[in-house]
């Protein structure tokens, strides 16, 4: 089953083909050079730029799919070889996710493709199963899991049981992992987002723990984060440096920080695996394309005799719509479709 997938939850305008775990085509439309004076996403800027690409971003992707597939040649039945429409429910924001399903329903109707409604959270998930157009990479996909999505809206500890089986074994209470680290770089003065920026400059200092800040929820029992108290510490101890020594010690500042981030989700990470005794561990979600949070985590999972699968391609750490596209296959086959497109609407705070 060929399924177009869009997804416009955020700042990004997604929309791929895909068949199976299979990306025939994936076009993605960033929107970080708007938002970046406003140090975040600006909601109605966000919408009007996914208004103003999404009609383009659908052709492309599915001119991409043409290329690949010499049955469909004629622009005019583009859509003859698509099967379903599958686009993000939530959660997101509500008048960006509103851009992607009014499209979906739209295309759904024109062309009659069944409609499918995929959770976000579940793509990030998911991305770790993706294949190119060739099928690779090649291995099977043996549950159960345990899943650690890390990114601007989102930290969670997933137990994964099986295909569209999802126990959440904890959640932040407040503030996400990116979240917190863009507002720490927001703080200093640098640019959104804030991870990447975050990351090379403790890269350039060996990730050195200078401040030691605190590690919020390390020691309870429960799988929950919070990072909140970080923030606020971080940003009382930044107030009270004279400005000339902030810009000496920035890059130990935003080192120590996100070591404390880290040395959280590592640690609650590996309580999970000790709790479930799952030791088969999927990441997605943006922060994990952070290569220190890779390493970190590879070296605990190791030590836990266990597998670690992320995203094979960069491009699905973000958001994007491919991801999407391979949820909604599965969910395709145990008969998940939408049954009254009308009753569809955008859930910005839906979860698994």
């Amino acid at each position: 089953m060929k399924i177009l997938a869009i997804d416009t939850s955020a700042d990004e305008t997604a929309v791929a083909v895909v068949e199976g775990r299979r990306i025939i085509s994936n076009v993605i439309y960033s929107q970080i050079d708007i938002h970046k004076k406003w140090g975040g996403i600006y909601p109605t800027l966000a919408k009007q730029a996914h208004e103003e690409r999404i009609d383009g971003v659908v052709e492309k992707a599915l001119k991409r799919f043409m290329i690949y597939d010499l049955r469909f040649k004629n622009i005019e039945r583009y859509m003859d070889g698509i099967d379903a429409i599958a686009v993000t429910q939530g959660p997101g924001l509500a008048i960006a996710l509103e851009v992607g399903i009014r499209k979906a329903k739209e295309l759904a109707i024109q062309y009659q493709k069944p409609l499918i409604a995929v959770n976000h959270l579940e793509g990030h998930l998911y991305s770790c199963f993706a294949q190119n157009r060739f099928g690779k990479p090649t291995y099977e996909i043996k549950f159960p899991y345990l899943g650690l999505i890390v990114s601007g809206g989102h930290t969670e500890i997933v137990l994964i049981k099986g295909h569209l089986q999802y126990q959440v074994l904890g959640e932040t209470l407040d503030d996400a992992a990116g979240e917190a680290l863009d507002k720490a770089a927001k703080l200093l003065g640098l640019s959104y987002p804030g991870g990447p920026v975050i990351e090379q400059l403790a890269q350039e200092i060996g990730q050195i723990d200078k401040y030691h800040f605190p590690r919020p929820m390390l020691q309870s029992r429960n799988l929950d984060f919070s990072f909140s108290g970080l923030k606020t510490s971080f940003y009382y101890y930044v107030r009270e440096l004279p400005e000339k020594e902030k810009i000496k010690s920035i890059k130990y500042l935003v080192s120590s920080f996100q070591e404390a981030v880290f040395d959280v989700i590592v640690k609650k990470t590996e309580s999970a695996i000790k709790q479930t005794g799952v030791t088969n561990i999927i990441i997605g979600g943006g922060v994990c394309a952070n290569l220190y949070l890779r390493k970190r985590l590879r070296a605990m999972v190791k030590k836990n005799n266990g597998a670690i699968i992320f995203p094979p391609f960069k491009y699905l750490t973000g958001d994007n719509a491919a991801m999407i596209g391979i949820v909604a296959g599965y969910k395709a086959k145990a008969n998940q479709f939408v049954k009254n497109s009308d009753h569809l609407d955008r859930v910005t705070r839906m979860s698994l």
